[in-house]
């Protein structure tokens, strides 16, 4: 048999190869798509979720984009500032109250000394500017802001860079990182980092630990805090 005609058979079994298979997956799909006349009635009628299924299918892969891959949190932690004699105290706060699924959540939180020699609290609007199932996100922040330190204390407009690293889509562990500043381009401007990294140890429940670097025209000061977070 000479090279060309066995490049002709090559081509005429390859072409069958392609027929058949196109028709097998023709055949799999068919049977893979929901239909009414094979369900039984009464699986269909207890399923309205099926019953969704057949009137529109889902687009599975853009739920899964826009599903959150973490979760509202609600937390209550011991806190200690080891740049004020290494007191302690107490911090409260909720992050990331999800306003339906357009990439906008809002943050709050209070903190403070036992002995009222340092407080925080404020309120954030955050927008995640990428689909809120990605693992990696960054949103830009703006909210209000006050802070105390010793005999220092100033608020005003608070703007930042938030970062977000989700290892689990169950909000089973994450990373966040900020950069913000209060009152920016002010006298009185006070710039912060933070850093959280929380871990679930049940379906309802993390452990976060918090590092805090706050720098104003006082002082420079820091905080450590270990929490307890709720999952919603």
């Amino acid at each position: 048999m000479n090279a060309i005609n066995f490049l002709k058979l090559l081509g005429i079994s390859l072409g069958w190869q392609i027929v058949l298979i196109s028709l097998a997956s023709l055949s799999v799909n068919a049977q893979a798509t929901p239909n009414k006349k094979n369900i039984p009635e009464r699986i269909l009628n207890e399923s309205p979720t099926l019953q969704r299924w057949l009137k529109e299918p889902p687009d599975i892969l853009e739920d899964i984009r826009h599903d959150p891959s973490f979760r509202t949190r609600l937390r209550l932690g011991l806190i200690t500032f080891p740049s004020t004699d290494n007191k302690g105290g107490i911090n409260v706060g909720v992050k990331d109250i999800f306003i339906k699924r357009t990439g906008l959540t809002i943050s709050a939180d209070y903190q403070s000394a036992f002995n009222g020699d340092r407080n925080a609290y404020g309120a954030d609007l955050q927008y995640f500017v990428l689909p809120l199932g990605n693992y990696f996100n960054l949103a830009p922040l703006i909210g209000y802001r006050y802070v105390q330190s010793n005999d220092f204390n100033t608020d005003g407009l608070h703007l930042g860079l938030r970062l977000m690293l989700a290892f689990s889509r169950t909000g089973g562990g994450d990373i966040s990182l900020s950069q913000s500043y209060i009152s920016p381009g002010g006298s009185e401007e006070v710039g912060i980092t933070s850093l959280s990294v929380g871990y679930a140890v049940t379906s309802k429940l993390r452990l976060s630990t918090d590092l805090e670097w706050q720098n104003s025209i006082e002082d420079k000061d820091s905080r450590v805090g270990i929490n307890l977070e709720w999952l919603f």
